[in-house]
């Protein structure tokens, strides 16, 4: 339970760190000769969409609070609880635009925001294909042994791995893998580096 709330805690400090990379126009941990692998396009329309809607509710619930004369504890209770609603949106939104999936010569880094890192070597990359699924469950999930990653419900990149890999979930349980589908932005992009000549791990 420590632990899960440890890492909850890390999630939130990433998200705020996020935000200074996106203030600045960088990205965390592209090395030199890698490929980012955007995912965030997809979500960024509906992601605004709730940003603006929370915004709005905090304003029209501050005046209906101060319209009806509620003491000013509440008020600013309610004013905080808000105000941290939107940080952490805004937060989550920053941490998937400045943490792409990763392709490097070695490996490849599959992530959701600040709340999940997983790495594949690319010497246990069997196959890789594009291929759009549309009824996804959750954004990050793992069953039978296939981890998941989607956005607005997507995948469309699927790779299969010739051997188990473990990873680690967000909460911090962890499982072995022997596929991968995420989404990915431009999914031939994603292809065509994984598809590239593979650098043997040391």
């Amino acid at each position: 339970m420590i632990g899960a709330a440890w890492r909850v805690l890390m999630f939130e400090l990433a998200g705020l760190a996020s935000v200074g990379l996106w203030i600045v126009r960088r990205r965390h941990g592209i090395p030199d000769g890698a490929t980012a692998v955007t995912y965030a396009k997809e979500q960024a329309f509906p992601m605004g969409l709730m940003l603006f809607a929370m915004a709005v509710e905090t304003v029209v619930v501050d005046l209906l609070l101060v319209s009806i004369g509620a003491p000013d504890w509440l008020r600013y209770g309610v004013l905080l609880l808000d105000a941290y609603g939107l940080l952490w949106g805004l937060a989550t939104a920053a941490a998937c635009a400045t943490r792409p999936h990763v392709v490097t010569p070695t490996e490849l880094r599959i992530r959701y925001g600040a709340y999940l890192d997983a790495r594949v070597p690319r010497d246990r990359v069997a196959s890789v294909r594009a291929g759009r699924t549309y009824n996804e469950s959750g954004m990050v999930t793992v069953k039978d042994g296939r981890l998941t990653v989607a956005v607005s419900s997507q995948t469309n990149v699927t790779v299969e791995l010739t051997g188990p890999v473990t990873v680690t979930r967000p909460l911090g349980g962890r499982a072995e893998i022997t596929s991968v589908r995420f989404f990915a932005d431009d999914p031939q992009q994603a292809v065509a580096a994984l598809r590239a000549e593979v650098t043997p791990l040391p």
